[in-house]
């Protein structure tokens, strides 16, 4: 049975989920978007394990979440400064930004394109922000079965999802209800790949 944790209880332990994490198990939490399916971006075993429980494609990208936009400064650094801007304007505002990859970074997320990575930054509680930050990056993706609705609550999280994690955390409706907004940043113009929690007119807006 997954351990559960509730953010909303004065001087939640978070301590179980930082292990589990750490240790290659999967969690479900809530981002500020939707509730999300969650590993440690660093272990591939991992990564093939979520995808697994979602019954997703190991081979498609994926997203490497951060808790703020420093940490994720190591893949936005060696970017064209111009672009580096566009990325930092749209990260922790409900957008994902795909971006060139010249390092090679988190390449078991890339799919068959190493040359590209999905980036993607939430607005975490400074607890769950903790645990993301001191793993570095977690893999994020919505906390359904593949095809399925994306879950606001945890009670929409499918079971046969959640009982294959090893801690499930609550945090109550999930803030935007909605994935997040996909944004191709490597194409000599930005291109919305999928509209959702930040509006394509604010997107753009941000980056003109």
């Amino acid at each position: 049975m997954p351990l559960r944790l509730d953010l909303r209880e004065p001087r939640v332990d978070l301590a179980p989920l930082a292990a589990a994490l750490a240790e290659g198990a999967c969690a479900v939490i809530p981002t500020d978007t939707v509730y999300g399916l969650v590993c440690d971006a660093g272990q591939a075993d991992a990564c093939v394990r979520l995808s697994e429980i979602k019954r997703r494609d190991a081979r498609k990208p994926s997203t490497a979440m951060f808790a703020s936009v420093a940490d994720a400064e190591a893949l936005l650094a060696p970017l064209e400064h111009g672009l580096a801007q566009r990325a930092r304007a749209l990260l922790a505002r409900g957008a994902t930004v795909l971006v060139p990859n010249p390092g090679g970074a988190y390449v078991h997320l890339t799919g068959e394109d190493p040359g590209r990575i999905g980036i993607r930054v939430s607005a975490f509680p400074p607890a769950l922000a903790a645990v993301i930050h001191s793993l570095g990056a977690i893999l994020a993706t919505s906390a359904n079965l593949a095809g399925g609705p994306d879950p606001r609550t945890l009670a929409e999280v499918p079971a046969a999802l959640a009982e294959q994690c090893a801690v499930l955390v609550d945090g109550g409706a999930a803030r935007a209800g909605r994935s997040s907004t996909v944004l191709d940043l490597s194409a000599a113009r930005p291109v919305i790949l999928r509209e959702g929690a930040l509006a394509t007119a604010d997107a753009l807006a941000l980056i003109a």
